[in-house]
């Protein structure tokens, strides 16, 4: 198959829906499916791996071996070499640069999540035509990714501000040739707006839920320099509906784990869920939030199926805690993949032993 080219304000009793329409934009400026994807000098080499393969049947060479093995993929529309390179367990975080002229909206978030890296996860754990679903969808990024790789992209947004910066960047910065599918953001509390929605009803969760506090502290020589001096938005929003708001963290997992729940619903049986978290420091406490996502994720019966560390090697470093104690720069997220099991017994390979 080819593949295409790759604030609300606090309103509790008045939430909106909006279909973003998507408009023509000049095409040159989008970037393509392949650099969706990290250069090849960060992969294996696929050409001496595939030739050292050896196949159970014995009848089956190298050569045409990828083409039986993309006939019977029932999970994505790659090919077993574009397959193993994305199985890597480290990726490197790939952006369009702060001088690209369709980052101008995403800057404006304050912790927006790079299109491109959405891209690569849509395009592994979704055929083309499949549904996704972003509960804290921000400017818009698993949306844009969703209508450059031909997927159906639903996402909620509580702040209407993001929201409509989300629709903005749809309008101006995917190509009218790949709008066929609709691109919905829906403005409400994705405690409430989740519940909305039919069951089993998507192919694909991807998000990247707020870090609790982190954006609500006083803004630090970093956030002064990479934000305040721009003019940009430090935190999400003061709506008391904002779970970065929350004042204690253990309720703050709790509502978090009233939208994965619905998500747990939502999804269809044997597809998966990533979550793109960063553990991070409250005051003098280095809090492992991935760890308690794993646990809120399998407390709602998703099973935790591996774990990309994506390496932020663009990050500027700052002299944390120097010279007196140690203090780490935090460059790395966990992408935490998670599968709803069907209940069916799996194959022989789910459960094979890596070397």
């Amino acid at each position: 198959m080819a593949k295409p080219s790759f604030e609300q304000d606090s309103q509790p009793k008045e939430q909106r829906a909006m279909a973003v329409s998507v408009l023509p934009v000049e095409p040159p400026l989008t970037p393509t499916l392949k650099e969706l994807k990290s250069d090849e000098s960060e992969h294996i080499d696929i050409g001496e791996i595939m030739e050292e393969l050896a196949f159970a049947d014995g009848k089956t060479s190298v050569a045409t071996k990828p083409i039986r093995l993309q006939n019977r993929n029932q999970l994505n529309d790659l090919t077993g070499k574009e397959w193993i390179q994305e199985t890597n367990s480290v990726w490197f975080q790939k952006g369009l640069g702060k001088n690209h002229v369709h980052a101008k909206i995403e800057q404006q978030h304050p912790a927006p999540f790079s299109f491109q890296d959405i891209g690569r996860l849509i395009c592994f754990f979704t055929k083309q035509g499949n549904k996704v679903l972003d509960p804290f969808c921000g400017v818009a990024s698993t949306l844009k990714a969703c209508a450059v790789t031909a997927r159906e992209g639903i996402g909620i947004e509580l702040i209407s501000k993001w929201a409509e910066l989300g629709q903005q960047r749809l309008r101006e910065e995917v190509p009218i040739t790949l709008s066929a599918l609709p691109q919905q953001i829906i403005v409400g509390d994705a405690r409430v707006e989740l519940t909305k929605l039919k069951s089993e009803s998507f192919d694909y969760v991807v998000t990247s839920p707020p870090y609790w506090q982190i954006l609500a502290k006083k803004p630090d020589h970093k956030a002064k320099r990479e934000r305040l001096s721009y003019g940009y938005a430090t935190k999400y929003s003061d709506s008391e509906l904002d779970l970065g708001n929350i004042t204690d963290y253990q309720t703050f997992l709790h509502e978090l784990g009233i939208c994965f729940k619905e998500c747990y619903r939502l999804l269809r049986k044997g597809k998966y869920a990533s979550i793109i978290v960063s553990d991070f420091r409250h005051n003098s406490t280095y809090q492992t939030f991935h760890i308690d996502v794993i646990r809120i994720m399998e407390s709602h019966g998703f099973k935790l199926k591996g774990i990309t560390v994506l390496v932020q090697n663009s990050k500027s470093l700052y002299p944390y805690g120097y010279p007196y104690a140690y203090v780490p720069n935090i460059h790395h997220q966990y992408i935490l993949n998670f599968e709803k099991p069907t209940g069916e017994k799996k194959g022989k390979n789910d459960s094979a032993k890596a070397d």
